[in-house]
């Protein structure tokens, strides 16, 4: 399937109510705030200033270091799949409509071999904390949304763990949904509702 680059932003940041569940699954102590993954934590790196290899004119010092975070998005022509990576954590974020049929938390026949793809990452990162997080578009109420985004994530973590067989039991999994908070597309065009309605699953990278 052909996959062009793109360039994205990071989440809004906002208070939401948060639910988890299955067997491994756990909330944070803390379940306020964006999303987990969805904010760096590196810290800066550290820079001799008195190394030989930095040339500074006479006078001259360096800027307090920080950190760029580097992200890298890959999107197929149809929408339906986006691949984020960033210094550290890996994200896939599946449009609902491949996954499920209308305002349903069944998976659909086809879901099974982009969650089996999505498995076999999580086994080459060799990730043990895995977040899966269902959201919605602004269609309908709020709660109705926050039922429907948790069931959906529910669904792919059952799945997930299934298709990582004995591996499954070595990762901790955190289930939630967030209905129609964190929005990464405008709600006010269906192109946009649909982009939100997703499934994402995310992880960190190996070292």
């Amino acid at each position: 399937m052909p996959r062009r680059p793109l360039t994205t932003t990071a989440l809004a940041a906002a208070t939401t109510v948060l639910l988890a569940t299955g067997t491994v699954a756990h909330a944070d102590d803390d379940p306020t705030g964006a999303p987990p993954g969805s904010t760096t934590t590196s810290a800066p790196p550290k820079v001799d200033a008195n190394s030989p290899g930095l040339k500074l004119a006479d006078g001259a010092t360096l800027a307090p270091a920080k950190v760029l975070d580097i992200k890298s998005v890959v999107e197929d022509l149809s929408g339906e799949e986006r691949r984020t990576d960033t210094n550290e954590d890996v994200t896939f974020a599946l449009q609902a409509e491949v996954l499920f049929p209308k305002d349903s938390s069944k998976l659909n026949p086809d879901a099974k071999s982009r969650i089996q793809a999505i498995a076999d990452e999580i086994n080459t990162q060799k990730a043990s904390t895995v977040r899966v997080f269902g959201f919605t578009d602004n269609l309908g109420s709020y709660a109705h949304g926050l039922t429907l985004s948790k069931k959906r994530a529910e669904a792919v973590h059952d799945a997930l763990t299934a298709a990582l067989g004995a591996d499954g039991g070595n990762v901790t999994f955190q289930v939630r949904g967030y209905s129609e908070d964190y929005p990464i597309a405008d709600n006010s065009s269906e192109q946009g509702r649909k982009k939100n309605r997703r499934v994402e699953v995310s992880f960190p990278k190996s070292d």
